[in-house]
C-alpha cells in the first residue's frame, strides 16, 4: 500500500524540510542517509536533488512508515533502528557517505494513532513502542520499575518537578488495579498532578517514551556512528524536539562527547564541527501551520577533514 500525498501529510508533517536538506549540501552523485524515514518528506526532497548516480539509504524501525515508500531505484530501505547505521551501510557496500539526516520527532501518525499509546489525548493501550517488535512497553515500566528507578526516570527524562512523590504514588497504587491503558494511568496520577495537567502528563509521557525506546542511548549511538561514517566534509543534519536531545547533539558537535571535560583533562579535537553556532528553528509561519514544530531545533555538523582541522 502506498499513501497519496494527502495521506502522507497526515502521516507526518515534515518539520524544517528545506532547512534540514539544505544543511546536507547535497552533491548529485552523493550517497546520503535518512536515519528517520517517517512520512518520507525529507527523503523525497533528497531524492529530488540527487542525480541518477546518487543513492539514499533510509532507516525506519516502524513498519507503518514504509507505506510511504516512493518507488525509486536510488532508495535503499532499511527496516531497522538507526543505531544499526554502520552495520547496514557496510552490508550495502558503503564505508562512508556524504551526508546523514535525522528527524528525532515522533511522527504525527504515531501521536494520532490511539493504539500506539503515544498521546494523552486518546484512550488506548499504554504501549509507546516505536518498534512494535520490541518487548517492553510503557505499561511494563509502570508495573516493574522500582520506586528509585521511576524517580530517576521522571526527574531526568521528563523533568517532572515532583518526580519523587510521583514515583512513590505509582508504587503505592499500581497493585490495586492493572495499569494497562492510558486512561488507567491518567486516573491513577490524578491526585499527584501539579500545575497544568496537560503539560504534566506530557512530561510523564515523554519520560516513559524515552525509556521504552532508549531514545537518548540510540541518539548517542547515531552521533558516534555518524562521525565514523561520514566522509571528510560530509554533513550531519539533525532535528531535535526537546532540550535533553538538543543538549546531547550540541555537546557532541562542539566537544565530541556528551559531558564537559574535567578540569585536568586535555580535550581531544572532536570529529565534527558545528556549521551554525546557534540552532535553526522553524519560522513563525511554519509554527502556525504545524504547532508540533514549535520545539524543533536543527543543528548541522561537518566531519573534519583531518583530526586537527
Amino acid at each position: 500500500m502506498v499513501y497519496s500525498m494527502e495521506e502522507q501529510q497526515h502521516y507526518h508533517t515534515t518539520v524544517l524540510l528545506k532547512e534540514a536538506v539544505d544543511g546536507l549540501a547535497i552533491k548529485e552523485d552523493g550517497v546520503y542517509v535518512d536515519a528517520t524515514f517517517g512520512g518520507g518528506g525529507h527523503s523525497r526532497l533528497i531524492l529530488e536533488r540527487l542525480g541518477k548516480e546518487g543513492k539514499l539509504i533510509a532507516f525506519d524501525q516502524d513498519a507503518d512508515a514504509w507505506r510511504n515508500k516512493p518507488e525509486d531505484d536510488r532508495l535503499i530501505p532499511v527496516t531497522e533502528n538507526f543505531k544499526y547505521l554502520r552495520r547496514f551501510l557496510r552490508l550495502h557496500g558503503y564505508k562512508e557517505v556524504d551526508g546523514i539526516l535525522a528527524d528525532l520527532g515522533v511522527s504525527s501518525f504515531q501521536f494520532d494513532t490511539a493504539e500506539r499509546g503515544f498521546s494523552t489525548r486518546f484512550e488506548g493501550p499504554l504501549d509507546m513502542r516505536m518498534d512494535k517488535r520490541s518487548e517492553m512497553t510503557a505499561a511494563d515500566v509502570i508495573k516493574d520499575y522500582s520506586e528509585n528507578e521511576l524517580h530517576k526516570l521522571f526527574e531526568q527524562y521528563g523533568e517532572v518537578r515532583n518526580s519523587k512523590q510521583l514515583a512513590k504514588h505509582i508504587v503505592t497504587h499500581r497493585n490495586a488495579a492493572k495499569v494497562q491503558t492510558i486512561g488507567a494511568l491518567k486516573a491513577m496520577l490524578g491526585p499527584v498532578i501539579k500545575g497544568n495537567p496537560n503539560k504534566y502528563l506530557a512530561q510523564v509521557f515523554q519520560a516513559l517514551r524515552i525509556e521504552v525506546n532508549d531514545e537518548l542511548g540510540v541518539l548517542k549511538e547515531l552521533l558516534e556512528q555518524s562521525a565514523a561514517s561520514l566522509k571528510p566534509g560530509g554533513r550531519l543534519s539533525i532535528i531535535t524536539f526537546h532540550s535533553l536531545e538538543d543538549r546531547i547533539v550540541k555537546q557532541y558537535m562542539r566537544n565530541g562527547r556528551w559531558d564537559e571535560p574535567g578540569p585536568f583533562e586535555v580535550p581531544k579535537v572532536p570529529p565534527m564541527k558545528p556549521v551554525n553556532n546557534k540552532p535553526i528553528e522553524p519560522t513563525e509561519e511554519e509554527q502556525k501551520q504545524n504547532p508540533r514544530s514549535r520545539s524543533a531545533k536543527l543543528r548541522v555538523g561537518e566531519r573534519r577533514d583531518t583530526p586537527n582541522s
